[in-house]
C-alpha cells in the first residue's frame, strides 16, 4: 500500500501539471467553440459556430490543403522510408554512422532550411538557372501552384531519415532465426517478407506513422517563413487560418478550427492503432 501511495506522490505533479496546462485550457478552447462573446457575455450557441466555419472559404481551403499535403506526404514517406530501411538493412554494422546521415536533414536549423529553399527555388535560383541554361521557361515556385509540391519535397527530404531509422530500428529487432528457418524451408524472398517482415513491423510502421505525422505539422514552420502569414492558396494551412484568427483576435474561429483538427487526428490515429492491434492480435 506505501508503494503505491509513493508511486502516486511521485506521478501527481506530473498529473497536476498535465491536467492544469493541457486537460483544462483543452476544456476551455471546446467551450469558446461553443459560445460567442468572451468573459461574462459568453453565451452558449451550440454547434452554430461549427456551422459557420464549414460556410468559410478559407477554412475550407486551408482544410483542403492540409488533408491533401497529408494525404499525398505520408502514404509517400511511409513508403519511401520502408524501401531504404529494407535496403540498407544489409549495412545494420554501420547503423550509427546511416543513422548520423540520414537525421542531418532532420536537425538542420528551420532558418538553414528556408535559405536552401530560397537558394533552390527563388526567381533567381538554382533551378530556375538551370532551366535557363537548358532553354526551359522560368517557373515562380513559390509563388504559384507549384509551391505545394516544393513544400511537400522540402517535408520529404527533411523528415524521411528520421522515418528510415524508427524503420532500421524494427527491422533489426527481427530475430535472424525466423529468416534462416524459412529459407530452410524453402521460402524465397517474397514469401519471408510477406510473412516474417511485414507482421513484425506493423507497430514500428504505426511509430514511423505518428512521428511523420508530427513532423509534417512541424514543417509549417518553413512554409509560414517562406510563404509569410498569407501564402500562395496552394500552400495555405490550417496553421495559417488559426494564427490568423488569434491576431485577429477571433477565439471562436480559432477554438473551432483547433477542434476539427483534433477530432480528425484522434479519428485516424485512432484508426490506425485499432487496425494495428488487430493486425497483431491475428499474428499472435
Amino acid at each position: 500500500m506505501k508503494r503505491t501511495w509513493k508511486g502516486y506522490l511521485f506521478a501527481g505533479p506530473l498529473l497536476l501539471g498535465f491536467l492544469l496546462f493541457y486537460v483544462l485550457p483543452f476544456g476551455q478552447v471546446v467551450w469558446d467553440s461553443l459560445s460567442q462573446g468572451t468573459g461574462k457575455s459568453q453565451l452558449f450557441v451550440g454547434l452554430e459556430n461549427y456551422s459557420r466555419m464549414f460556410q468559410n472559404d478559407m477554412f475550407r481551403m486551408a482544410f483542403g490543403n492540409t488533408m491533401g499535403f497529408l494525404g499525398i506526404g505520408l502514404p509517400v514517406i511511409l513508403l519511401l522510408s520502408y524501401g531504404l530501411a529494407l535496403f540498407l538493412k544489409r549495412q545494420a554494422r554501420r547503423f550509427q554512422l546511416l543513422r548520423t546521415v540520414f537525421l542531418l536533414p532532420y536537425v538542420m536549423p528551420v532558418a538553414g532550411t528556408v535559405l536552401l529553399v530560397d537558394l533552390l527555388f527563388s526567381r533567381e535560383g538554382l533551378v530556375n538557372q538551370l532551366f535557363l541554361t537548358l532553354g526551359l521557361p522560368l517557373a515562380d515556385w513559390l509563388q504559384s501552384p507549384a509551391a505545394f509540391w516544393v513544400m511537400l519535397i522540402l517535408y520529404l527530404w527533411k523528415s524521411t531519415g528520421y522515418a528510415v531509422v524508427l524503420l532500421l530500428a524494427g527491422l533489426m529487432a527481427i530475430p535472424p532465426d525466423h529468416y534462416a528457418v524459412a529459407q530452410v524451408e524453402g521460402a524465397g524472398r517474397w514469401q519471408a517478407f510477406r510473412y516474417i517482415t511485414m507482421p513484425q513491423m506493423w507497430y514500428a510502421l504505426f511509430i514511423a506513422f505518428v512521428f511523420s505525422l508530427i513532423n509534417a505539422f512541424k514543417c509549417f514552420r518553413e512554409i509560414f517563413l517562406v510563404g509569410g502569414e498569407h501564402p500562395h492558396p496552394s500552400v495555405y494551412m490550417l496553421q495559417h487560418f488559426i494564427n490568423n484568427s488569434f491576431e485577429n483576435l477571433n477565439y471562436q474561429r480559432l477554438s473551432v478550427a483547433s477542434v476539427l483538427l483534433f477530432l480528425v487526428l484522434t479519428l485516424v490515429l485512432g484508426a490506425c492503432a485499432l487496425w494495428v492491434l488487430r493486425k497483431e492480435a491475428a499474428r499472435t
